[in-house]
Parts: C-alpha cells; structure tokens; sequence
C-alpha cells in the first residue's frame, strides 16, 4: 500500500468525523454568540452593575463554547474522562501561576456586589484620588482633573482605607481681606455670588463665615458644595466672580506694603 492509499483511508476513515467535528465548532461558536446577545438583553433588564453583566455574558459564552468543544471531540472518538483529569491537573499548577489575576477577580467581585462606591463618585485610596470611571473584574479605573486615568488593581483596594466624596464635594475656598473692610458687606457679597451662580447646589446650603483673624487681615471660609464633574470649574469661576466684585464695590484685599516710621532721637 503506497502513502496515496493510506492518506486516501485516513481521508474516508476519519474526514466525515473531522467534518462533523468541525460543523459542531462552528455551530457552537455561533450559538455561544446568540447566547450571550440573549443573556445580555435579558440582563439589561436587571438591576446589576455593568460588569456583573459582562462578567454573566462571559461566562455563558465560555460555556457554551466549552460544551461543544467537549461534543466535537466525541465525535472524533477521543476519550472526554482522561482529558477532564488532565484538565484538572493543569487548572492546579495554572491557578497557582495565575493567583493575582484571581485575587484580582475575587477583589472585583467583592467591590461590585459590596458596592463601597459606584461610577461618577469621587474616591481617595493609596494616596490617589479621582472620579471613579470604569469598576472592571480585575481593575478599577479613576479619572483626575487634568483627565489622565489611573488604574488601580482590585485586590489593592480591598482591605484599605477608603474615602469615599460621593456625588457631590464641597469647596474650601479662603478668602483674605483688609482690616479696614465691613465684614457684613463682604459676607453679603459672596452669599450673593454664590446664589446666582447655577452650579452651586443650593441643597447642602453652602458656608460663609470668617475663619480668622490676623494683625492685618481677615480670612472668609467660603464652602459651597458642587458635583463632582464641576469641582474645578466651580473653584475657578468662584474665585474670579469675588475678585471681580470686590474690586467693583471697593472691598479691599490685604497689601502687603509695610509702612515704616522713622523716629528722630
């Protein structure tokens, strides 16, 4: 028997199993796809966090992919029980090589069930703070003001301190003033300023007080409470606005001039 009549054995012996093997691939591929389009329709109708959605999409399409990987190999005649035991002696040895990934998931279900802050918050952790934008499996993705991104690994934020600002932060602005100014006056002017500006929330009302007294200045706390998305630009329009209106009605800042007198023995 020549190798022609040998490949052309293998050919009939084995090609109708390879083509069906193969069509069973291909079917489950498309059928893992139609099963995750299903899962994620029906769970968008859920209340649950984007990535635990992802997470169940994941998961169902793995599955079906892995049920008819499992049925293709059937169909070639390899024995499914030896390759299960050595499926399972290899998870060991890659779950040991894979164990930050793992905890990395494990933190990140942890943070999306326990839900210690939500998308659009403002968090300060490990000496970072920013806007949370994305809460994935493995990480956890915070915006700064200057929109650079930071992306902190899940199972460095578990079991750490967490400051979490919420929705809404408020602004610590201070605001000097000459000794020679009517408190009231000035007070009356920032309150007024910060009732018409619209990014101001007005539910918490914001503080204005002095907070201090100096040999030749006066300190107003001005606190006003704004979201998230706005803190930056709230601080800097606040600033402005006062300045403009304190030059406009002549409320003086404290001059750093210092008079000196010259006593003549």
């Amino acid at each position: 028997m020549n190798m022609l009549d040998t490949l052309t054995q293998y050919a009939v012996q084995y090609g109708l199993q390879a083509a069906v093997a193969l069509g069973i691939l291909i079917g489950g591929m498309m059928a893992s796809r139609g099963a995750a389009n299903f899962t994620q329709q029906a769970l968008e109708k859920q209340t649950l966090e984007p990535p635990v959605r992802l997470l169940l999409v994941r998961i169902v399409k793995i599955i079906v992919i892995l049920f008819t990987a499992m049925i293709a190999l059937q169909t070639l005649g390899v024995p499914i029980a030896p390759l299960l035991a050595g499926v399972g002696v290899a998870g060991v040895g890659v779950g040991l090589a894979l164990q930050g990934v793992l905890s990395n998931v494990m933190a990140g279900l942890s943070i999306i069930f326990s839900k210690p802050y939500k998308v659009g918050e403002h968090i300060s952790l490990l000496g970072v703070h920013g806007d949370v934008m994305v809460i994935d499996i493995f990480t956890t993705t915070l915006m700064h003001a200057d929109h650079s991104r930071v992306l902190i690994p899940n199972r460095k934020i578990v079991g750490e301190i967490l400051h979490n600002f919420g929705v809404i932060r408020q602004l610590h602005l201070t605001v000097p003033l000459s000794q020679r100014v009517k408190i009231d006056d000035a007070l009356a002017h920032v309150k007024d300023i910060l009732q018409q500006h619209p990014l101001v929330l007005k539910d918490p009302a914001p503080s204005v007080g002095v907070s201090s007294l100096g040999e030749s200045s006066i300190a107003l706390a001005v606190e006003p409470w704004a979201a998230v998305t706005n803190y930056n630009v709230v601080q800097g329009e606040l600033n402005k606005l006062i300045l403009e209106r304190f030059r406009t009605h002549g409320i003086e800042l404290p001059s750093s001039r210092h008079d000196v007198h010259l006593v003549n023995g």
